[in-house]
């Protein structure tokens, strides 16, 4: 592959990479808004390690339309062994949910494993003829896991395995894993492309120093 090519991969699997992170480190894989009762408001995001609880109570008196309001936000580890009777009832769901927690730190390290084996390969021609199908296995397991961690959540959401999921709504940290491990599933399929395409030969892909078998 050209070194050109590396660049692009690096960038790519960089972004995959940083929506993993962002997913992982925010709170609102799902939440859960509860109707409005005596001018109070809470809403509830679950992450796949913490739950975050956000109440909004309006202040009487004030103009109708005012905006003015105060804010209750408290977040806690999530799930927790006390507060989620992970011991009791809810223990198969403890122990499921946090697996999706593993799942995306495992894809996080296989995607900075990536990006440091990219920019290895582009320092000389002879590693980037070999390296780009380290990178193409990198990615691809990079990807395997956000998918694993997206379906556990997905699983237990649709089933409503926690009580409250059953008025649960898919949130942001959701929806950037969802974009992660689908733009990195056309990364792999493109690093393959071109690393198969340069030992071909085909100059897109290799650049002037295709890749020639030494005559006998």
């Amino acid at each position: 592959m050209r070194k050109t090519s590396y660049v692009v991969a690096f960038f790519a699997v960089l972004l995959t990479l940083i929506f993993n992170v962002i997913s992982v480190r925010r709170p609102d894989w799902l939440v859960v808004n509860s109707p409005e009762v005596l001018h109070s408001k809470v809403t509830v995001q679950y992450g796949l390690n913490q739950r975050c609880d956000r109440q909004v109570i309006a202040i009487p008196g004030l103009p109708e339309g005012s905006k003015l309001a105060y804010t209750d936000y408290k977040c806690r580890v999530f799930p927790n062994r006390a507060l989620d009777n992970c011991e009791k009832e809810n223990k198969a769901f403890c122990m499921v949910w946090s697996t999706a927690g593993y799942f995306s730190e495992l894809g996080i390290g296989f995607g900075a494993v990536a990006c440091l084996t990219l920019l290895f390969g582009v320092t000389t021609h002879s590693r980037r003829r070999r390296i780009w199908r380290a990178v193409a296995v990198l990615t691809a397991l990079h990807v395997m896991f956000q998918i694993m961690a997206f379906g556990v959540v997905t699983h237990l959401y649709r089933e409503a395995w926690f009580p409250s999921y059953e008025r649960a709504r898919p949130g942001l940290a959701y929806v950037l894993n969802t974009l992660s491990w689908v733009f990195g599933i056309l990364v792999t399929v493109g690093i393959i492309t071109t690393g198969i395409s340069a030992n071909r030969g085909h100059h897109w892909a290799a650049g002037n120093r295709a890749y020639r078998p030494i005559a006998g």
